[in-house]
């Protein structure tokens, strides 16, 4: 133990180790028989561990244990430290002889200064071992002996030794560090015949017959043999014992001696045996620092007296043979390896050697007398006392001082070792708590994330199905068709429904009507009877009484959102707060589809290119849904591309700030209400930058999507277009319920526009006097004097103190007013139909007539309607087209179609006189007023108050936090009266909304479309003859200014073209950039190409054309810049795109079976976007997509030699010869040679043939207006106007072979020019002729108008163009004074 502490103290030690391998490995197996691996050294000081730099050199040194009491012998005389501590023979000779006289003095010197003699115990014995650093014992003593080693036993390796010549190193003094003293001892000289003793422990192998208490016999026999040497080995396992004790034995004799017995195993010894060698006090410390006693020297007496008692059986040498027969091998072996060393240090009383007279003796015998003499003679004692005593006195002390060392430090270690391992088990504790928190939390979000791809996966299923059936069915309508390849002329005499589609314009107005599969006439459907709406005035009343809710206070909605200019750029990918989740899917969060009379609750995840809805089919809520108006709603299983998005508003659900409404490519909305307002932040975030669209002026940013609606109005430019008319006043009516939050997907936000007539009687209608309008600064209750008291008398009489006073119990927009004027057209029948039990409404009570109507608003107290955008733009809502019954009123009259006003013939008419009225001056210059009732300062509070405006509390924004109701059947009730109520749009300025700029003010901005000036120009301004004497078949007038070339481009019959500069001067007094210099110019410059006759190749077109063909203006479009002409009319079956620039050939595009017969354009959007429809002799229209970034057919410029048409347009059965695509409608309307006139969805969809009178078959020419007018020009002078849901409104015949007819851009008034050369201009709703210009010389065969619409340019036959001055506001309604 003190050997392996003194590893541990002493790490700079370099002791030279020249042994073998295996000389090394054979001291190791006597040595440490159970030590198998060797722990690292450290060096001590000061309690303090550190690890030791030449761990490498020293970690081979074995180390025994033999536990607390023989620490000190081990250590100093153990076998593997022999090789450290030759030097020192002197001084063991001293300490030996003298080592029972220095018990009692060391007994009485520790108990008087216990600290002294510690410090000189460990000096001595650190001088001990000080000299003679770094040589090899057994080397030493090996090459003192004088036999050579032979006759190895059989599979023993056989110990090697190097050179003797080791021994002649130089003896250095050796440093031992004992804690924090280190002393130096100087080398003494060893006498020649000096012995050593080598001391090993106890051993734990010795002879089984050997008891504990006859342990003290082996230093008794020993005493009486010279020539022995004592071996003491530490507590060790048996086994291991056993096999290093026989290999030591059997290979390290010297060939002398003969082969010694193994050494039988023992059981190990426990403390008392060992303390029975070497019995010291263990706690010196608690007995006052008294000296061990060493009581294996005073107890040989008793050893003696044993052996003779014995002899009276046996003889003394068989007894000691017997009890040695196991040691002495061992001993002797012992002596004879280390004879030169013992010869130097035992001497005799008169300084003989001891050992040398013997040594031939113990070789050659195998007897145990000679050794047992040995050690018990005389000079063994006294050389044992006189060199030994000293010794073992301080190795008993310093072992002492080490165990209470140890021990002290062993305990600080424990106790560390034990907070370490605490530490430890907590943080396992923690780390495998939190290991199972993350585990559990992983597999949540794993379970989540493949809940969520389950749910897209079956999102994608549901959706292909209905994407499938929605195929299938636009095949069997193409196929079975009364056009179709399987149609019969049979089932035109069937029943057509027809729905209001989804589409909208660029006005907001849904006016486009398709097939609809689920129609039905209804005729199991009752009206209700009179006494169920007894009924339900007393379930109002009930629920009423029973629900009273606090005020809350009116929320301030500017702070509902913030706007954050910097945040822009932020996506949702980046946003801390944004789950990371696996996959393409950026964010899913339950959202609601808010539809017209459908709520579905589901799934909405958003990817980085799509947005994903899918209806949660199990909600019980949803299962209760009328199964007929599924059919009607779409997005169930929706699917966006986000290339498709063109606008996100936030909207407001049950009057909460929680819902988003996004704008489609394909002009439908779609809307969601969410949980919250931070969800629909990270919605927006997670959608593309577009802001709320490019038409009110503001810029694409997500943070305009989330304005609030009072910003959106300050900031958008809208208010200000308005006031220099710029914009109409539905336009900006409709800007203003948009921005408000009005929406078509909600019933009980849908747009509210104005009464604007009070004069629904008369057979005439008088536009010019104010008595037949409004007063649109009164609410629609206070019109009526009497029932204006009557409503003011209820509010100052307000007696209910839980509810807020209020004029109005009912609201001026509700979801039943709404279906009330809709419920003749589907789906708006059957959302009527759902919401009131399967019933019409009692025939007293559905919408029958206007005049009606209006009078019950202004008499009846429970009617304050205001109307519907409808009323302004769609004539179907009027007529019951699909035969429902709806019962007959009191008078006996069955109800059917709705009862128009004297003044108007047909539904037409009263839409267009009643828009006209919206926009007449007298409207104009009061709504305002109106504005500010429903939008503005009079919304609510004083204002409101004074103006009669005040509704149920539960309409206005911010009255009621639904999430602070905990309650499920209150928070139910509140929605339930929300939805009854109606709700009042968003108050967007909270001052007087500024009025409109009269007509007279802006008589010098002629752009605007209500000028009214005399015509102060002449009819024709130039004309300009081309060299070419060739008929000019096509005009395209672009001359917008902020274009590259502003220019009239024409086309010959000989397919020369001319780019003809454009001049914005003519008529622009007043404007930016007016100069009196250009006021002189004409507005066309001739193309100086083709002026000069230079570069008319580059004007020229040289491929060839079928010959067949004959060429008109539909064989060209120019595009919308200006910079490319397309031509058709190839013999190779394609169309072509030529640079107007070069002249050059940029891109043949094939798609036609046969020669394709004619080109249209649709108008173009930001970009230049827009769309081209060809036709042809194979009898189909292919339509394809112009882009104008990349200048080519197609969106992909890498494949623009093969571009896919968008759709395939089928029907006709003979050769396409006219063509018009408008796409704000959405509409393809074609002409096949003989007939008929087919429209087409831009999709593909055929939605109806536009049937003519009789002789109205060859169609020629055809124009559209984004006003729904088709005027359709068929051969022989005859003209038709038709709607564009088919109705013929008005036809004529003219006596001119018309070659090109053209429509204003408000759809008004149509332009006509023939082969007689005149020029007229009619209304287009009835043909009434308005003007007709001077005759020219040659027939006109094309014609455009500049985009001011105030010259006309057409292409005479000549080959020269006119420009004509025409201002159609000379033609304006305000002009007329009776209809």
């Amino acid at each position: 133990m003190v050997s392996k502490y003194r590893d541990i103290l002493e790490p700079q030690r370099e002791t030279v180790r020249i042994s073998s391998q295996s000389g090394r490995s054979m001291r190791q197996e006597i040595n440490s028989p159970t030590s198998t691996e060797t722990a690292p050294t450290f060096e001590c000081s000061k309690d303090h561990l550190v690890p030791s730099e030449d761990f490498h050199t020293e970690s081979f040194l074995p180390h025994t244990d033999s536990g607390i009491g023989e620490e000190q012998v081990a250590s100093v005389l153990n076998g593997s430290d022999v090789d450290h501590s030759v030097g020192g023979t002197s001084a063991v000779n001293d300490l030996i002889s003298t080592l029972s006289s220095e018990v009692n003095k060391s007994q009485e010197s520790l108990s008087e200064s216990s600290s002294v003699e510690v410090l000189k115990l460990t000096s001595s014995v650190t001088s001990i071992s000080q000299p003679n650093k770094g040589i090899n014992v057994k080397e030493i003593l090996k090459s003192l002996v004088a036999a050579p080693v032979e006759g190895m036993e059989a599979g023993v390796e056989p110990l090697s030794y190097p050179d003797p010549a080791a021994k002649a190193q130089a003896m250095l003094p050796m440093q031992f560090h004992s804690f924090d003293r280190s002393v130096v001892v100087p080398v003494k000289k060893t006498s020649p015949g000096s012995l050593a003793v080598n001391t090993l422990g106890s051993s734990s192998s010795t002879s089984p017959g050997l008891t504990t208490g006859s342990t003290p016999n082996i230093f008794a026999a020993t005493s009486a043999t010279p020539k022995s040497m004592i071996n003491t080995t530490g507590a060790t396992d048996a086994a291991a014992s056993t096999s290093s004790s026989s290999s030591f034995v059997n290979g390290a004799t010297s060939k002398n001696l003969p082969a010694v017995q193994t050494v039988a195993p023992m059981p190990e010894d426990t403390v008392e045996n060992m303390s029975a060698f070497c019995e010291v006090d263990q706690n010196p410390l608690r007995q006052k620092l008294t000296p061990p006693e060493l009581k294996p020297f005073s107890s040989l007496t008793g050893l003696k007296t044993a052996s003779r008692g014995a002899g009276q059986c046996l003889s003394i040498t068989t007894k000691l043979e017997r009890a040695l027969e196991k040691v002495a091998p061992l001993l002797r072996e012992i002596f004879v390896d280390f004879a030169p060393f013992l010869s130097r240090t035992l001497l005799g009383s008169h300084g003989q050697e001891l050992l040398i007279e013997g040594l031939v003796c113990m070789k050659s015998s195998t007897s145990v007398v000679e050794l047992v003499m040995l050690l018990c003679s005389q000079e063994w004692q006294n050389s044992i006392q006189k060199n030994a005593g000293l010794a073992f006195i301080e190795l008993i002390n310093e072992g002492r001082l080490l165990c209470h060392a140890m021990k002290d430090h062993i305990v600080r270690v424990a106790n560390e070792a034990e907070f370490i391992l605490n530490r430890q088990r907590a943080e396992d504790v923690h780390k495998h708590a939190e290991f199972e928190s993350n585990c559990a939390q992983y597999a949540a979000d794993r379970k989540e994330e493949e809940k969520m791809c389950d749910h897209l996966i079956c999102a994608a299923k549901h959706r292909d199905h209905v994407t499938a059936n929605q195929l299938k069915q636009k095949i069997v309508n193409i196929l079975t068709n009364k056009h179709g390849a399987w149609g019969t002329l049979a089932q035109s005499q069937l029943h057509d429904f027809w729905r209001l589609d989804y589409w909208e314009d660029d006005l907001r107005r849904r006016r486009r009507f398709v097939r609809n599969p689920f129609g039905s006439t209804h005729l199991d459907v009752v009206c209700k009877s009179l006494q169920e709406y007894a009924s339900e005035k007393d379930e109002v009343v009930k629920s009423k009484t029973v629900f009273r809710s606090p005020t809350v206070t009116t929320q301030n909605t500017e702070t509902e959102l913030i706007l954050d200019g910097d945040d822009d750029a932020v996506s949702l990918l980046q946003e801390k707060e944004m789950d990371n989740l696996g996959g393409p899917v950026v964010l899913s969060s339950p959202a609601q589809l808010v539809a017209p009379v459908l709520v579905a609750r589901g799934t909405l995840s958003i990817t980085t290119t799509e947005i994903y809805f899918e209806v949660d089919e199990d909600d019980p809520a949803f299962k209760r849904v009328d199964s007929k108006l599924l059919p009607y709603t779409e997005g169930l299983h929706g699917k966006w591309m986000f290339s498709e998005i063109r606008a996100v508003f936030t909207r407001r659900y049950l009057l909460q700030n929680t819902a988003l409404e996004v704008f489609m490519a394909n002009r439908t909305s779609v809307m969601f209400n969410f949980p919250d307002q931070a969800t629909v932040k990270k919605v927006v975030y997670s959608l593309p930058r577009v802001g709320v669209g490019t038409s009110y002026g503001l810029p694409q940013a997500r943070r305009i999507s989330l304005a609030t609606p009072r910003q959106l109005f300050k900031s958008s430019n809208m208010t200000q277009r308005w006031q220099r008319r710029e914009i109409s006043n539905f336009e900006y009516l409709m800007f203003l319920n948009t921005i408000a939050g009005r929406t078509y997907n909600d019933l009980n936000q849908y747009p509210v526009f104005p009464w604007v007539l009070t004069n629904y009687d008369s057979e005439e209608l008088d536009l010019t006097l104010p008595a037949n309008f409004r007063d649109l600064s009164k609410p629609i209750g206070a019109l009526n004097p009497k029932r204006a008291a009557f409503f003011t008398e209820r509010y100052e009489s307000w007696e209910d103190d839980q509810t807020p006073p209020c004029h109005y119990n009912t609201h001026y927009s509700t979801a039943a007013t709404t279906l009330h004027w809709l419920v003749r057209i589907e789906p708006f029948t059957t959302f009527f139909l759902s919401a009131n039990n399967n019933k019409f409404d009692h025939p007293d009570r559905t919408f029958s007539g206007i005049s009606r109507s209006w009078r019950n608003c202004q008499r009846d107290t429970s009617d304050v309607k205001e109307l519907i955008p409808e009323f302004y733009y769609l004539p179907e809502m009027f007529v019951n087209s699909n035969g429902y019954h709806l019962g007959m009123r009191e008078d006996r009259t069955m109800i059917c179609d709705v009862d128009l006003p004297a003044w108007a013939k047909k539904p037409e008419d009263f839409v267009r006189i009643n828009r006209m009225a919206l926009e007449s001056e007298f409207v104009s210059c009061q709504l305002h007023q109106w504005i500010d009732l429903i939008f503005g300062y009079k919304q609510r509070g004083p204002e409101a108050t004074r103006a009669l405006n005040v509704f149920h509390y539960l309409t206005y924004e911010g009255s009621v936090n639904l999430d602070s109701i905990t309650d499920p059947l209150l928070r139910e009730a509140t929605e339930a009266q929300i939805q009854s109520f109606g709700q009042t749009p968003s108050q967007l300025l909270i001052e007087p909304h500024p009025p409109r700029s009269s007509a007279m003010h802006l008589c010098f901005l002629p752009q605007s479309p209500l000028m009214f000036k005399d015509q102060m120009q002449q009819d024709v301004i130039m004309v300009l003859k081309f060299p070419s004497n060739s008929p000019v078949t096509h005009v395209a007038a672009n001359t917008l200014p902020h274009l590259t070339i502003p220019a009239v481009v024409t086309v010959t019959c000989s397919r020369l073209f001319a780019v003809n500069r454009w001049h914005n001067t003519v008529g622009l007094r007043g404007a930016p950039g007016y100069s009196l210099e250009q006021a002189h110019h004409l507005p066309i410059e001739m193309d100086s190409l083709v002026a000069n006759n230079t570069g008319s190749n580059k004007r020229q077109i040289t491929d060839l054309v079928d010959q067949s063909i004959q060429i008109t203006t539909h064989c060209f479009v120019v595009t919308a810049d200006n910079r490319y002409i397309l031509v058709c009319g190839f013999w190779d079956k394609s169309f072509r795109v030529y640079s107007s620039e070069t002249g050059k050939l940029t891109q043949i595009v094939f798609g036609h079976w046969d020669v394709v017969t004619c080109l249209a354009r649709s108008e173009s959007y930001i970009g230049g976007d827009c769309y081209i429809v060809s036709g042809s002799r194979d009898a189909t229209l292919l339509l394809w997509y112009w882009s104008g970034r990349h200048h080519i057919i197609g969106d992909n410029p890498n494949n623009s030699d093969y571009p896919a048409p968008r759709a395939v347009l089928t029907g006709h059965d003979q050769e396409v010869v006219c063509v018009s695509v408008c796409a704000e409608l959405g509409l393809v309307i074609s002409g096949a040679k003989e007939g008929p006139c087919l429209v087409h969805t831009i999709t593909g969809d055929l939605l109806r043939a536009l049937e003519g009178p009789e002789h109205y078959l060859c169609p020629r020419l055809i124009s559209v207006s984004s006003e729904g007018h088709c005027i359709i020009y068929y051969e022989r002078g005859r003209f038709c106007n038709f709607s564009i849901n088919g109705k013929l409104l008005a036809q004529m015949e003219v006596n001119d072979s018309t070659r090109a007819i053209l429509l204003s851009s408000d759809g008004h008034n149509l332009v006509t020019g023939g082969d007689n050369g005149v020029v007229e201009v009619w209304q287009a709703c009835d043909f009434k002729q308005l003007y007709i210009y001077p005759g020219c010389d040659a027939g006109i065969r094309a014609m455009d108008l500049s985009h001011d619409q105030r010259t006309l340019i057409t292409g005479m036959a000549s080959g020269s163009i006119v420009a004509f001055n025409i201002d159609f506001n000379r033609w304006h309604y305000e002009h007329q004074n009776r209809y």
